[in-house]
C-alpha cells in the first residue's frame, strides 16, 4: 500500500470546481470525484460549513483529507467531502461569510486564502490494501459504511451505474423494493443488499469481478426478479416483510411453484398464533419449514417450576432424577402438532434426552 502526503492549496483544489447534480460533483481541474454520481448527499450545516472557511481565515490547519487514487490516475474523495465542498462552494461564490463573499474580499485575501495549503493523503494499492486503509481512517463525524468504503475500492463504471439504480432517495430499487427492504438507499444499504443476496454474500468478490464491466444491468435485473417473485408468492403484504433476505429465499426457491393462496392462509393464522415470538421469520418458515425461525414462546419458569414438582424431578424418558437447573421444557404435543406452550403441555427433559429428541 503507497501513501503520500501531499499538500494541495485552494486554488488548484477548487479549480475546475463543477456541482453536475446527479453526475456527481468534481474539482482540481476535473481529475478529483468530489461526489461520484449518486454517492450520499449529506451537507454541512452552516456553522459546520463557516467554521472551515473561519479556520482558512486564520491560517489554522484543517484536518487532513484522503482521496483515492484511480487506475487512470484520476482521484476520489474518501474522507473530506464536506470540508471539500465548503471551500468549493464558497470560492465559488455560493455563500457569504459575515456579510462578505469571496468576491468582496480584498485582492490580497483571496490571495491568502487560494493559497493556503490543505493537507492530503494520496492513497494506492490493491483492493484488499486499500479497503483495510480506508477502514482504519474512516473516523469522520459520519463515517463511511462498508459499501461506502468498497465503492471507492473498486470505483469505476459498473458501481456509478449501480449507484444510479440502488443509491440515491428515490432511486428505482427504492420504489420497487423499498417496502421490503431495511436501510437508507443514500447510506447505500439498498445497494449493499442486492449485492449480498446476489453474490451469496460474497459482496468483494462479486465487486471485484464486474469492476470493470461498463453497467449493472445483472444486479439491476437480479433485483427485479427477486421483488417481482415476492410479490408473486406472497401478494399480500404486512410490515413485517420489511428486511427479510428475500434475495437469499429466491435464490432457493425461485424454481418452486407455490400456491400463494395456502401459504396466505397459512401465514394469517401464525400471526394470530400467541406462540410465535418471530412474525418476521413466519415468511421463511412457511417455506423452509424450520421451526427456528419463528421463535416458538418458551415456557415460564413459573410452568418449568410446576412441571418439576409434578414429575418429581424424573425425566420422563429416561427416569432418572436431575435438579431442575439440569432439566429442560419441552411440549407434550409439538407446536406443529398443534401443542401450546401451557402448562397442560408442558413436560421437563433432561438436556441430554430434550437435545436428543430435538434433533430428531
Amino acid at each position: 500500500m503507497k501513501i503520500e502526503l501531499k499538500e494541495i492549496t485552494v486554488r488548484d483544489l477548487t479549480e475546475g470546481y463543477a456541482d453536475k447534480a446527479e453526475n456527481g460533483v468534481v474539482g482540481y481541474n476535473g481529475k478529483l470525484d468530489i461526489r461520484p454520481p449518486y454517492q450520499r448527499e449529506f451537507i454541512y450545516g452552516i456553522k459546520e460549513r463557516d467554521a472551515v472557511i473561519e479556520t482558512i481565515n486564520k491560517n489554522f490547519p484543517l484536518n487532513v483529507l484522503y482521496w483515492a487514487v484511480r487506475e487512470d490516475g484520476t482521484f476520489e474523495v474518501i474522507d473530506g467531502q464536506q470540508r471539500t465542498i465548503s471551500i468549493a462552494q464558497y470560492v465559488n461564490g455560493n455563500f457569504s461569510l459575515n456579510g462578505l463573499y469571496f468576491h468582496n474580499l480584498q485582492k490580497d485575501k483571496q490571495e491568502e486564502i487560494l493559497n493556503y495549503k490543505l493537507m492530503v493523503y494520496w492513497c494506492t494499492g490493491t483492493d484488499s490494501e486499500k479497503l483495510e486503509w480506508f477502514k482504519t481512517i474512516n473516523i469522520a463525524g459520519k463515517p463511511l459504511t462498508d459499501q461506502e468504503l468498497r465503492n471507492a475500492v473498486y470505483s469505476g463504471k459498473w458501481v456509478t451505474d449501480a449507484k444510479r439504480h440502488f443509491s440515491k432517495n428515490g432511486c428505482a430499487a427504492h420504489g420497487l423494493g423499498g417496502d421490503y427492504l431495511s436501510g437508507s438507499a443514500i447510506r447505500q444499504e439498498y445497494f449493499e443488499t442486492a449485492i449480498k443476496w446476489i453474490s451469496q454474500d460474497k459482496i468483494e468478490n462479486y465487486m471485484a469481478k464486474h469492476q470493470h464491466e461498463p453497467n449493472a444491468n445483472e444486479l439491476w435485473l437480479y433485483f427485479q426478479a427477486v421483488i417481482s417473485w415476492v410479490k408473486a408468492v406472497f401478494p399480500t403484504y404486512r410490515k413485517e416483510m420489511k428486511g427479510i433476505d428475500w434475495g437469499f429465499l429466491y435464490n432457493e426457491f425461485q424454481g418452486q411453484n407455490f400456491d400463494s393462496a395456502k401459504l396466505e392462509a397459512e401465514v394469517s393464522e401464525l400471526m394470530q398464533d400467541e406462540d410465535v415470538g418471530n412474525k418476521k421469520g413466519i415468511y421463511t418458515y412457511v417455506l423452509t419449514r424450520k421451526e427456528k425461525y419463528l421463535s416458538i414462546r418458551a415456557f415460564s419458569d413459573k410452568q418449568k417450576r410446576e412441571a418439576y414438582e409434578k414429575q418429581q424431578g424424573i425425566c420422563v424418558v429416561c427416569n432418572e432424577h436431575f435438579e431442575i437447573g439440569a432439566m429442560e421444557a419441552d411440549h407434550i404435543t409439538p407446536w406443529h402438532e398443534g401443542g401450546k406452550t401451557d402448562a397442560k403441555n408442558c413436560q421437563l427433559l433432561c438436556k441430554e434426552d430434550n437435545r436428543r429428541k430435538s434433533g430428531k
